[in-house]
């Protein structure tokens, strides 16, 4: 059973052993877009296949709920390119949901 709660718009993201919760908040999404830009321009980019591994990890570490303290963004990218990016697919789905239609 996932921890996320769907009808927070949360996502689960499995990193090595460790089931993060990501929950896009107002705060995690203003993060992410200081960092990304404008979120719509991310979603384009999603969309037409030009979206690229480090954008990810972004928009994921700034959604983390209650980051472990063990958890470093290098290790969440790391993590992400061991287990294939097919398997991030599922909560930037989630994630990019939540971005254009909210809760």
């Amino acid at each position: 059973m996932s921890a996320a709660n769907g009808l927070r718009g949360e996502a689960e993201l499995r990193v090595g052993d460790m089931a993060l919760v990501l929950r896009p908040s107002f705060a995690a999404l203003v993060a992410a877009e200081e960092e990304l830009g404008s979120l719509f321009a991310f979603v384009e980019r999603a969309a037409n296949g030009r979206l690229r591994i480090d954008d990810t990890v972004a928009l994921f570490w700034h959604c983390v709920k209650d980051r472990p303290a063990a958890l470093t963004r290098e290790r969440l990218g790391e993590a992400m390119v061991a287990a294939g990016l097919a398997a991030a697919m599922p909560a930037l789905r989630v994630l990019l949901g939540q971005i254009l239609q909210g809760r």
